[in-house]
Order: C-alpha cells, then sequence, then structure tokens
C-alpha cells in the first residue's frame, strides 16, 4: 500500500506543494521499514506530519541559546555529544521527519542509511526529504513502532518519539484523518 500526494494532503492539508516533494520519499521509506498496513501508516505520517509541522520542517527550530542544552551537560551526554561547549548541540540539533538529534544517534542513523559516517561530517544530509524520510523510518523500525502500531497504541508511539505527549491532540486528530483518509 502506497499514499498519493493527494491523500497526503487530505491528512496533511498544510503540507501544500511539499505533499508531492515527499510522496517518492515516503512511499519508499514505508515500503523499505514495513509500514504497510493502514494502521502503521496512518501513525507513521500522523507522527511525521506532528514533528515535522506538516512537511514544512525537517531541521529542528531554536537559536544557539536553546539548541546549547544539546552542547553541554546532562542532556548532550546523553545524546552522545561531546562534553565541551563546542558546536554539537548546533551541528547534531535535531533534523529529518521525527528529528535524529545527538551525534549517537546520528552516527546510529548512518550506519543504518549509508553503512558509514558520512551523517557526522553532513548532517544536513537529513534535511534532504528522501533521507528526511528514511531517517524517520529508520527510527520507527528501531523504536518497535510498528507493533504498537498494530495494537493501535498510538499514546505509546508519541511517548517513544516525544519522550512525553507533547502535541498530543494534534498528532490524535493527524491520526484520525489518516485512518478515514487510509481506508
Amino acid at each position: 500500500m502506497s499514499i498519493t500526494a493527494q491523500q497526503l494532503l487530505q491528512i496533511l492539508p498544510n503540507a501544500g506543494k511539499q505533499a508531492g516533494v515527499f510522496v517518492p520519499g515516503l512511499n519508499a521509506t514505508m515500503g523499505k521499514y514495513a509500514i504497510i498496513t493502514r494502521l502503521r501508516m496512518a501513525a507513521f505520517i500522523a507522527q511525521i506530519g506532528h514533528e515535522s509541522g506538516q512537511l514544512r520542517y525537517v531541521r529542528e527550530l531554536g537559536g544557539d541559546t536553546y539548541l546549547a542544552k544539546y552542547d553541554t551537560g546532562r542532556l548532550a551526554q546523553r545524546l552522545g555529544n561531546t562534553p565541551e561547549a563546542d558546536g554539537d548541540g548546533q551541528k547534531y540539533r535535531g533534523r529529518g521527519l521525527i528529528q535524529v538529534t545527538g551525534r549517537a544517534n546520528y552516527q546510529a542513523c548512518s550506519e543504518a542509511l549509508f553503512g558509514d559516517s558520512r551523517l557526522l561530517n553532513t548532517p544536513e544530509l537529513l534535511e534532504q526529504p528522501v533521507y528526511a524520510a528514511m531517517s524517520a523510518g529508520w527510527y520507527w523500525q528501531r523504536a518497535g513502532l510498528n507493533s504498537l502500531a498494530d495494537k493501535g497504541d498510538f499514546l505509546a508511539i508519541t511517548k517513544k518519539i516525544n519522550g512525553g505527549t507533547n502535541g498530543l491532540a494534534d498528532r490524535e486528530e493527524l491520526y484520525e484523518r489518516a485512518l478515514k483518509v487510509l481506508q
């Protein structure tokens, strides 16, 4: 099962032209990561729709002050960034349709997508539509989200992606819309 640009726009009406730009990458990603049933596709599209502002953002917003939390301290360490204030927070900010964040996650994603460490040197690759989509599929698989989607456990999927329930109402609205469109 694949999705068309028209269906994607029905689910993510604010995506505009980006819907057509992302459809090929999304279909390739969903095929590669077995996101091929109605429940899986609806959950995946709802989550990436929310995380990316309906396909408008593939790079985490925020200035140096905001991104400093990723550069030093506990969070930076947990994300695999160096302990020094050396710009890791800015370099390995969230990118892709499900914001891959931190040096360790970039390394793991790079190994999975490319078989090497290229994302450590060119993290901006995750801003390109095909890699933005593929990184989201990689994360989805890594977190075991297909099994949660099969159970319809959308709340657990949200917690795995977000670490909490931030934006839950919007995510649920997109999910319900996706379920209707993908009948």
